[in-house]
């Protein structure tokens, strides 16, 4: 069933520069805090921002949409929304409202429609990158570009030889954590306590137990899908430190090497202010910072039974036969 949700219309949630909403930033607002005197995170948070991660060139170094903009994509929006086409992933919106053609997610197999998507948020930032200053990640290692051009190629030449020719998503093995993608199964849960903070991502239901006690990290031959996260309270922002990623987890190179940092913090009722910064010398070279806004919602987290309903797997390998054994005859 489709989540209904309204744009963020509010003067709190909508106007928000540099992760301060307007609430905040006149002193008219304290944070709630749990028992411990903690600020209190829980509760269910969307990320269905339209703020793309790299920012576009239509902006050049404008780093914050104008009032002018947010009406004209609100406009834009809405039109979209009216016509109930094809689902807009990711940054599709940001894209569609600005070129003004709406792209299908896979026209090769045919298209989720808008009916599988989620009103999406308007906030004021013009990427999710902050840092590099000019929105975009930093330049990839030589090596990344050589792994992914022959990833490229191998998919080309082996693309379902077996079930391990597919990517982690399709084989229901991890979308990534943190998962960062918008606007579909992007909602996360988070659960405290005093010891221990659980983020329950929506996509796949992965959850991450986060110590929040003086607690090394695992050994540095134990590698993870997800990593190993420890957190900690830095003033009223909770900091989680991420090591120790399997190079399995990522198409990338040396992701074993990678370091992840995100800070949560709550800037309202409605919001909170989210920052990653990942070091990841295998396939960029320098770190990067993203900051995105995730607002309250009351929406439940839905289950998202990946295994129980991938047929999509056996269809593609038995294609794939298909494919091969028609192949086999023309060469006859």
């Amino acid at each position: 069933m489709k989540r209904v949700l309204s744009y963020c219309s509010s003067a709190a949630t909508l106007l928000l520069f540099s992760g301060l909403s307007l609430a905040q930033s006149s002193g008219n607002w304290e944070v709630a805090r749990t028992i411990d005197g903690h600020p209190d995170l829980q509760g269910v948070w969307e990320n269905n921002t339209i703020t793309p991660v790299e920012r576009p060139e239509v902006f050049g170094d404008k780093k914050f949409l104008t009032d002018e903009d947010v009406e004209f994509l609100q406009q834009r929006m809405a039109q979209i929304a009216a016509e109930g086409g094809d689902a807009l992933f990711g940054e599709g919106v940001l894209a569609a409202a600005f070129s003004g053609e709406i792209k299908s997610y896979d026209p090769s197999t045919g298209n989720y429609d808008s009916q599988w998507m989620v009103d999406r948020k308007i906030h004021r930032g013009t990427s999710q990158i902050i840092d590099p200053p000019n929105g975009q990640f930093p330049a990839r290692t030589e090596q990344a570009i050589a792994a992914a051009r022959d990833l490229a190629q191998h998919r080309l030449d082996h693309p379902a030889d077996s079930y391990t020719d597919r990517p982690l998503g399709e084989r229901c093995l991890s979308f990534g954590a943190p998962r960062l993608g918008s606007g579909y199964n992007s909602y996360w849960q988070i659960v405290q306590t005093r010891d221990t903070v659980a983020i329950i991502q929506e996509m796949a239901h992965d959850v991450r137990i986060i110590p929040l006690v003086a607690k090394p990290h695992a050994h540095e031959n134990i590698k993870l899908w997800h990593g190993d996260s420890r957190g900690y309270w830095d003033g009223d922002t909770l900091v989680v430190e991420t090591t120790n990623y399997s190079d399995k987890s990522s198409t990338g190179p040396e992701t074993s090497r990678k370091v992840n940092v995100e800070r949560i913090t709550r800037i309202s009722d409605e919001a909170i202010q989210y920052r990653f910064t990942s070091d990841d010398p295998g396939s960029y070279t320098a770190p990067y910072t993203r900051e995105i806004i995730f607002d309250h919602t009351n929406d439940d987290i839905y289950e998202y039974a990946c295994h129980e309903g991938n047929y999509g797997m056996a269809n593609i390998l038995s294609g794939h036969r298909a494919e091969e054994r028609l192949a086999a005859q023309s060469e006859d």
